[in-house]
């Protein structure tokens, strides 16, 4: 080796020296715990900031394992990951632990071990981040409780019921879903100040029932306010319906107590939805929409109490909300068919007329009566074209049994509902239907309902007195059974009323008659004939009742008694045996 290359190997072996030692003091003088581990995950040099976490001299932590100097007790995908950087498989491995410190108090610390460019060594470094991990807490404590009540808000509530729905010690969960009653009367007239103020008192008596009801075997209950006045009360770990129904009676009660507020003595009750079953199979939506459902029942059945959830009951309610979303879709589809009636004179049991009866041919749910869908259809609006294929239906069909009879042509009668005056033409709806059938106006008759005819203004009166101009007959249905006013059946287009059967339902047999029935009868039929209207009775079911109403003077019966509601072949038949009868 010449000199000068001899020099120039002092020089870098210096310089090493010089780099190392700088490391090591770096390394020693370090705020961040740190040190160099082997391939094993033992310790081949620590600095003081370690030893010092830890309580031992540097020296001491030599050859020792980290990982149980440090309590981290990797597991699971972190022992992996922990493994893959000691052996330099990975770039990085980072991991957020809480450790023991050398005074016995615990802190929070970030974990990171990255491979040396040295093999078979990495560097370990553990960062205290307990301030941190503090505010994080904090703030995570803001977003998830309600300002107003300090209570659980509905992101924590829902997270807590997922933990219980999979952790649950009982296997079974349960849920009080509460809404306070009038509370917004409150709120609008005494202002938002008072109304926090009631609700976090109510806070409070929800929190104090909850306590009182809690149990070492089953932990605590969660109270929690998810918006407005509603709150619930969560068991995460139910024992049955008897826990949750007698939890929710303590909740009325403790509600029920008025209570008295910057000088203001308020009261308040409660509706409270009830919900508990197994936690397998149960999701939080699923038994969040069940408490949402049985909180409405209990609304509806009349507020201040409680409910709790029924099968049957919510069955029947997602019946109605299938057949309701699918009403009109059924109307072009064609699923509806007629059925009809015969409407047959008392004076010489021949046919009058018919009315038409709407059927539900439902691909899931069967054959369908009225009943069933008619008031769906009214609410959601669907009543205006299913009434407008019924009408237009029911006019072609008559065409047909008016061209094929030799007799006196039959009527027919279409139930119309209010909303198909207020929601259509409905004038001109059955001026074009009969101009298209070419069925004569004085065949349809149109049956509205008592209580949707009686004090009729505006639009809906005018509309019936158009409907009569043009020859339409205009029939009263369930007369009876509504809010009568009597005084507007002289001033509404009117040709006919319908008794409701429950008039007649005591004139089946000769027993056990009541009077009073057959005076109110009688004297609603020479009301109707003196102002010029005829009379028809719903319901007729054996040969008493006919010839009781006969008697009386009603001009045409419908029932049992003449014939169920038939196809329109049926009919076609039953009108050509009359005429053969009525011919000889």
């Amino acid at each position: 080796m010449t000199e000068s290359n001899h020099k120039r190997w002092r020089r870098r072996v210096a310089n090493g020296h010089s780099e190392q030692s700088d490391f090591r003091a770096a390394f020693n003088a370090a705020q961040l715990a740190m040190a160099i581990v082997d391939r094993d995950g033992r310790v081949l040099t620590a600095n003081r900031a370690l030893a010092a976490m830890l309580g031992a001299e540097p020296r001491r932590l030599v050859a020792r394992p980290i990982a149980e100097l440090a309590g981290l007790s990797l597991e699971g995908r972190v022992r992996s990951a922990y493994r893959e950087a000691l052996q330099g498989r990975t770039d990085r491995m980072s991991c957020t632990r809480r450790l023991k410190h050398a005074d016995g108090h615990t802190l929070w610390a970030e974990v990171t071990v990255t491979p040396t460019a040295r093999g078979g060594e990495a560097l370990l470094s553990i960062a205290d981040i307990s301030e941190r991990r503090d505010l994080q807490e904090r703030l995570r404590h803001l977003q998830m409780h309600d300002p107003v009540t300090r209570l659980p808000n509905r992101t924590l509530f829902f997270e807590r019921l997922a933990t219980a729905l999979a952790d649950s010690a009982t296997g079974r969960t349960g849920l009080c879903y509460i809404d306070l009653d009038g509370f917004k009367a409150i709120n609008d007239t005494l202002g938002h100040r008072v109304g926090d103020t009631l609700l976090d008192a109510v806070a409070q008596r929800l929190t104090q029932c909850a306590q009182d009801a809690g149990s070492e075997e089953c932990g605590g209950h969660l109270v929690a306010r998810l918006g407005g006045d509603e709150f619930a009360l969560l068991v995460e770990s139910s024992t049955g319906t008897e826990q949750l129904t007698g939890l929710a009676q303590s909740v009325l009660a403790a509600l029920q107590r008025p209570f008295d507020l910057a000088g203001q003595r308020l009261a308040v009750s409660a509706s409270i939805g009830v919900v508990e079953r197994e936690t397998e199979g149960t999701s939080p939506t699923e038994l969040m929409q069940a408490a949402d459902t049985t909180l409405y029942w209990a609304k509806a059945d009349g507020k201040a109490r409680w409910t709790l959830f029924d099968p049957e009951r919510n069955a029947h309610r997602m019946t109605r909300q299938a057949l309701s979303s699918t009403l009109r879709r059924a109307v072009e589809r064609g699923e509806f068919v007629l059925e009809y009636q015969p409407i047959v004179g008392f004076s010489d049991d021949m046919p009058r007329g018919v009315e038409a009866l709407v059927r539900w041919r439902h691909p899931r749910f069967g054959m369908l009566s009225p009943d069933r869908f008619i008031g769906l259809a009214e609410e959601n609006g669907a009543i205006v074209p299913l009434g407008r294929w019924v009408l237009a239906e029911s006019c072609r069909q008559a065409r047909r049994w008016m061209q094929e009879r030799s007799g006196p042509p039959l009527y027919v009668s279409v139930n119309v509902a209010v909303r198909q005056v207020w929601d259509s033409d409905l004038v001109q709806d059955v001026a074009d239907i009969l101009q298209e059938t070419g069925l004569p106006s004085g065949l349809l008759q149109l049956e509205l309902t008592e209580s949707a005819v009686m004090g009729s203004a505006g639009r809906p009166l005018q509309a019936l007195q158009a409907l009569s101009e043009m020859g339409v007959r205009i029939a009263i249905d369930d007369f009876g059974t509504g809010y009568s006013n009597l005084a507007y059946l002289s001033r509404l287009p009117v040709r006919a009323l319908k008794l409701d059967g429950t008039f007649v339902r005591g004139f089946r047999t000769a027993r056990h008659q009541n009077p009073a029935d057959e005076t109110i009868v009688t004297a609603l039929v020479q009301l109707a004939h003196k102002l010029g209207l005829t009379v028809t009775a719903e319901c007729v079911e054996g040969p008493a009742q006919a010839e009781r109403l006969r008697r009386i003077g009603c001009d045409t019966g419908q029932g049992w008694h003449y014939a169920k509601p038939m196809e329109a072949d049926r009919i076609a038949d039953l009108l050509s045996t009359s005429g053969r009868a009525q011919s000889a």
